[in-house]
């Protein structure tokens, strides 16, 4: 029998979506849902504006966030250093999906969110992501290659359905049509998941075409 399908929208440059990751593989075993991993890379400047633009009210807020964050992974475990500048992700977010095309897709987002927040990759790096398909089995050519080909495309196309369905942040947890956005809010699907009810129509909702 299928399972129930959630769709997780996420950024590798996202300290929460980074100390969300092990609650919500732990839905996996809990409550027997499959986890549909789609990335949703953020536009730093659109939604922040430019450096020269953020005023001090914007980076008290910008360091309170990272302070609560690395609280969360602390109680992890997790290593989460602030980022050393701002980052275009694209490169990991089509290394996830050319994993997730080849089968090797948990150890290399576990890789990419643990060497990205210790400061051990870059990840608008496009050889330093090649290394760490390669690292996990992959081929580095193939992905290079996916990179210089239909990736880009991919990429928008996934980008597009997500803000379509109402994605504007990360982590984004889609279940039944409903959104869940961030970390905080996986109780509350977790509630939605243990109603008997929603059942049946998520496993409806599993051969529809997104958005």
């Amino acid at each position: 029998m299928p399972k129930p399908l959630i769709r997780v929208y996420t950024d590798y440059k996202s300290p929460y979506a980074f100390v969300a990751n092990k609650r919500l593989f732990e839905l996996e075993d809990t409550h027997g849902v499959e986890l549909e991993w789609l990335p949703y890379t953020l536009r730093v400047a659109e939604f922040m504006g430019t450096v020269e633009e953020r005023t001090p009210h914007f980076w008290r807020k910008v360091r309170y966030a990272y302070m609560d964050a690395r609280r969360f992974a602390n109680a992890q475990g997790l290593v989460m250093k602030g980022p050393r500048r701002i980052y275009d992700a694209f490169y990991s977010s089509v290394g996830m999906l050319f994993a997730q095309h080849h089968g090797f897709f948990r150890p290399y987002h576990d890789m990419v969110f643990r060497k990205f927040w210790s400061h051990e990759l870059e990840i608008d790096d496009l050889a330093a992501i090649a290394d760490i398909i390669a690292s996990c089995g992959g081929s580095s050519v193939e992905f290079e290659a996916y990179v210089n080909g239909s990736a880009r495309a991919e990429h928008d196309r996934i980008i597009d359905e997500a803000e379509a369905l109402g994605v504007f942040g990360v982590p984004t947890m889609v279940f039944n049509g409903e959104l869940f956005w961030g970390g905080d809010r996986i109780d509350m699907l977790i509630e939605r998941i243990e109603r008997p009810e929603t059942i049946e129509t998520a496993l409806g909702s599993r051969h529809r075409k997104p958005v």
